[in-house]
């Protein structure tokens, strides 16, 4: 299941390309709910994280994980195909019960949402409590980035039911004005299940101790975590993070070039340690030369 997981992230990750080609070519509006950019988006987003939760569940013990990818991989082709449908139909593809079918289509997004979040509880709750099948520092990586993943599915949720009661009480363009505005959170959060695992990945193949790589884990985690609750902020006050108050953009620079200078320095014990390891291997093979004359 595991390598239909990264088949079926990569055709979805395709599909949002062609929609940021099909936006890019026809000079089409990148804003509103008809726009094509919410299947580039979805297709962009889903893509990369069914691929991401594959491959980071790979390094613990997870209870039915067959089963939840299914559930997870099953969902996310299902928000990205019915929000592309709706896009190509010209009509927006939540908050919208003009129709029969078009209610049909916003309640299956509300489920898939669902869907989606239980199965990331799920996974969470494997990852805390299961065996210890890897590296400390990818164990903590992999609970922070699921954490953060219920954060981002979970705000989701509250998106959708905040824009349901707006749209169903005859509102919608309030709907979609007053659920867009949790969409950085959204977006922030989600991919940490991304960015973490991937730091613990390069951490675990340098040659420090692990103390001192858990150390820089750490620093990784609360540089992401400071980032989400800024953007959290913003999005829950209503400031565009485009323009926000002097001290709030500080913030998030502060916790962008603190996450951006933890993975420079574990890309830079990486390539030491392969420089190393080829330094080592040269000095042997000099060695049995000598021996040889």
């Amino acid at each position: 299941m595991e390598r239909a997981a990264f088949i079926v992230g990569g055709v979805l990750f395709a599909s949002g390309l062609a929609h940021v080609v099909i936006l890019l070519v026809t000079g089409g509006s990148w804003l509103g709910p008809l726009s094509f950019r919410k299947p580039a988006t979805f297709g962009l987003s889903f893509g990369l994280t069914l691929a991401t939760v594959a491959w980071a569940t790979s390094f613990v013990t997870v209870k039915g994980r067959t089963l939840l990818l299914s559930l997870f991989g099953g969902a996310s082709v299902m928000e990205v195909v019915l929000v592309s449908l709706q896009a190509w139909r010209g009509v927006p593809s939540h908050f919208n019960f003009e129709t029969p079918f078009d209610s049909g289509v916003s309640m299956a997004l509300a489920a898939g949402g669902g869907v989606l979040v239980l199965t990331a509880v799920l996974f969470t709750i494997s990852a805390i409590t299961g065996a210890r099948a890897a590296s400390p520092t990818m164990r903590v990586a992999v609970r922070f980035g699921m954490v953060a993943l219920i954060v981002a599915l979970g705000t989701g949720a509250a998106m959708i039911a905040s824009g349901v009661a707006q749209a169903r009480s005859g509102d919608p363009q309030l709907a979609y004005t007053t659920a867009g505005a949790l969409k950085p959170l959204h977006a922030v959060a989600m991919h940490a299940i991304l960015v973490l695992p991937v730091l613990a990945w390069l951490l675990d193949r340098t040659r420090w101790a692990e103390r001192d790589r858990m150390r820089l884990l750490w620093a990784g985690i609360v540089a992401y975590s400071a980032l989400i609750v800024v953007v959290g902020v913003e999005s829950i006050t209503g400031v565009s993070p485009l323009q926000p108050p002097a001290a709030v953009a500080v913030a998030s620079v502060v916790a962008l070039v603190a996450l951006v200078a933890v993975g420079s320095v574990a890309l830079y014990g990486l390539v030491r340690a392969g420089a190393l390891t080829s330094g080592s291997t040269g000095t042997r093979s000099a060695r049995r030369v000598d021996r040889t004359a």
